[in-house]
């Protein structure tokens, strides 16, 4: 129970965005509903007094009062009209940009740690196509619901008025429809969920083969790569397809059962005005076109209701998403390192058994520069991306000025703490904006950032509004690697990663950069490298060795060359 009723919460969060700041569009929209579903009845009505007045049944209209009705009622269907062109569509409208926006809001409050290892494709599906659904099967369906119950009211209380003993026998023939429905409305749902999984999956694969589409090239496997997309594709489609032929099914049934009961009302209406029991043509008349307002909701209402369940599901599992795997929220501490970082006895594994990080302690004072240097898979990068808060899974402790990590709220970390990656993202927009990250900040400090970062040239030759490309793609490696050291710069935390980030970079270019970084003033640096001058390391206050995940050394530049051990061997080879 308890489940179920955080589900709701949940997906109340998300269905309170269709309403928020757009209960007047709302409104003015169910009026033109409610006025359509009347506008149909008072039309059925209409049918009725002119049958009879052909047929000569004395009538307390005249033909001329019945043309101005018809008239009037002309007007009132442009009116509803024209209300209804202004109103559903605002409301849709912002109900749907509202319903993304809170979404993908959503999303944005999870920390680095709670996006680790996680599908982004769910969340490309949920803001595409399975808003699309939602969209379709949930938001323009409410005032067809709406419009179909006041229909269904009002038809079985004019029934009424005609006929009680007529409207007994459409009340039993009613109940074909009603069963039929019953019977199919609960498997929708099942079949969206299904299309909306298969479609996640789908996503998934193309994005994994447009991301390697150079790999896939290179090895000429377009042949294997391709029978790949087809067969995710055919996956796909194969669950819209069963989701289709459900949904047909289902008015198909409903259809068949209103029929029946139709004709039977039809018949039955025949017989009593043949045999004179107080029923006229126009009643009888009436009665099948009212019959029709009662037949129709009883078969589309739980259609409809069947895809609301569907669009449910579709936003419970978005909720769901974005509930899970999320960062345990701790306090907030100041954006200061008064101190120093401290690594006290961590131990880290990705999984069970194989250890990356094993017994390390290490210290950062505050406003010093540190090299961690050691070869390729000895746990640099993952003793950054540990320090950035991307797991909480390790033993051990991470103290920020005696602060532990996982006690430290993921906003408080962001602000004392950037990172400069190997791997670079890069946003379709303008160089400017990759580097203020659509921000506004001060001349002197972003031509500063644009400086030390190596930009200049590439802005003196492009300007700052050349657009960058699809991940960086009009940029070479050099130029993105650029931007991202520019950003965290800018940004200007007390405390700076860098993984190495002048990899892409020439030699003369990434010295000039990182001796840029080791000259800052008051910035606690951590750097991981692989470019080993000695000029440079000499400026480090300290150089930390990892080996296969240990501690292996640790100390001055002139310290490790002299004990003539690990690092000595390290750098004698990079020379």
């Amino acid at each position: 129970m308890k489940n179920n009723n955080e589900q709701k919460a949940a997906r109340k969060a998300f269905t309170r965005q269709f309403y928020l700041r757009n209960k007047m569009m709302f409104s003015l929209a169910l009026t033109s509903t409610f006025l359509a579903a009347c506008a149909n009845l008072v039309i059925s009505w209409l049918m009725q007094q002119i049958i009879d007045a052909i047929s000569g049944v004395q009538s307390r209209f005249s033909i001329l009062e019945l043309t101005l009705i018809c008239v009037a009622i002309t007007l009132g269907l442009v009116f509803m009209m024209l209300l209804e062109y202004h109103s559903v569509p605002r409301f849709v409208k912002k109900a749907m940009r509202q319903y993304k926006d809170f979404a993908f809001g959503e999303i944005s409050k999870k920390s680095i740690h709670s996006f680790n290892g996680e599908n982004t494709t769910t969340y490309l599906s949920a803001l595409s196509n399975d808003a699309n659904s939602i969209e379709t099967n949930y938001i323009s369906k409410i005032f067809s619901l709406v419009q179909q119950l006041i229909m269904f009211a009002g038809a079985f209380a004019m029934m009424l008025y005609y006929s009680p003993f007529l409207t007994l026998v459409a009340f039993l023939l009613s109940l074909f429809p009603v069963i039929a429905s019953m019977l199919t409305g609960n498997r929708l749902a099942v079949r969206e969920k299904t299309v909306s999984d298969k479609n996640e999956s789908f996503l998934s694969m193309v994005k994994d083969i447009l991301s390697g589409f150079s790999v896939i090239k290179s090895f000429k496997a377009e042949r294997e790569v391709l029978a790949l997309f087809a067969q995710n594709n055919a996956a796909a489609e194969d669950a819209k397809c069963k989701r289709r032929m459900t949904d047909i099914a289902i008015n198909t049934i409903g259809a068949v059962a209103g029929i029946i009961a139709q004709f039977g009302v039809f018949l039955f209406g025949a017989y009593l005005a043949l045999s004179g029991r107080g029923v006229t043509a126009g009643v009888v008349i009436i009665f099948v076109q009212l019959m029709n307002f009662v037949i129709t909701p009883i078969a589309s209402v739980p259609q409809i209701l069947a895809n609301r369940k569907a669009a449910n599901a579709l936003i419970d599992k978005l909720a769901a998403a974005v509930r899970s795997n999320v960062r345990r929220e701790g306090k907030t501490v100041d954006t200061v390192l008064d101190t120093s970082i401290e690594l006290k006895n961590l131990c880290f594994a990705y999984e069970k058994g194989a250890p990356v990080l094993n017994n390390i302690s290490m210290r950062f004072e505050a406003g010093k520069s540190y090299a961690i240097v050691g070869g390729s898979g000895s746990g640099k990068s993952t003793l950054l991306n540990l320090l950035m808060g991307s797991s909480e899974d390790y033993d051990g402790e991470i103290l920020y000025d005696g602060d532990e990590l996982r006690a430290i709220s993921s906003d408080s970390l962001y602000d004392l703490v950037s990172i400069v990656q190997q791997n670079v993202f890069v946003f379709n927009s303008s160089i400017l904006d990759n580097i203020t990250m659509f921000r506004s900040f001060e001349k002197e400090k972003l031509d500063r950032a644009v400086s030390m970062s190596g930009l200049a040239p590439l802005i003196g030759e492009r300007g700052s509004d050349y657009a960058c490309g699809e991940n960086g793609s009009g940029l070479s490696g050099g130029e993105r690697q650029r931007i991202s050291i520019a950003r965290s710069l800018l940004r200007g935390t007390p405390v700076m990663l860098v993984d190495e980030a002048t990899a892409a970079l020439d030699a003369e270019t990434a010295f000039s950069v990182t001796n840029s970084i080791l000259e800052l003033s008051d910035l606690t640096r951590i750097i991981v490298t692989h470019r080993l001058e000695e000029s440079l390391l000499k400026k480090y206050d300290r150089i930390f060795v990892l080996k296969n995940g240990v501690l292996a050394e640790e100390g001055t530049f002139e310290e490790l060359i002299g004990n003539k051990n690990f690092f000595y061997s390290l750098f004698m080879v990079s020379q």
